[in-house]
């Protein structure tokens, strides 16, 4: 439980921090909305590193899918738009492959 969690709050942060400059460069705001996108991806960045995972690369993967499902929850309460069942079906493959990275027994 604790891996999922930090796989989340990880997302959160990475796409806080994206989000803060695409709101600066394509919405105009102000250059401030930088430095806590900033700090915010350096959080992300902390965070992804506490993950167990032995290699950074299979760390990375299982992110991506959890990447995937968080963003769209942030599509629905931040930007106001729900995603559809398209949407859902890819989030669900998505998370799914990363599980199977994630559980899969190793020799």
């Amino acid at each position: 439980m604790v891996t999922l969690f930090i796989y989340i709050a990880a997302a959160i942060a990475e796409i806080a921090g994206c989000f803060a400059f695409w709101f600066w460069y394509r919405e105009g705001k102000s250059i401030l909305w930088l430095l806590p996108g900033m700090l915010s991806l350096a959080l992300f960045a902390w965070l992804l590193s506490l993950s167990p995972s032995d290699y950074a690369g299979r760390a990375y993967a299982i992110y991506g899918g959890i990447y995937i499902a968080t963003t769209l929850g942030w599509l629905w309460a931040v930007e106001g738009i729900r995603p559809d069942r398209w949407d859902i079906i890819g989030a669900v493959v998505s998370v799914i492959g990363a599980a199977i990275i994630l559980w899969t027994p190793r020799a």
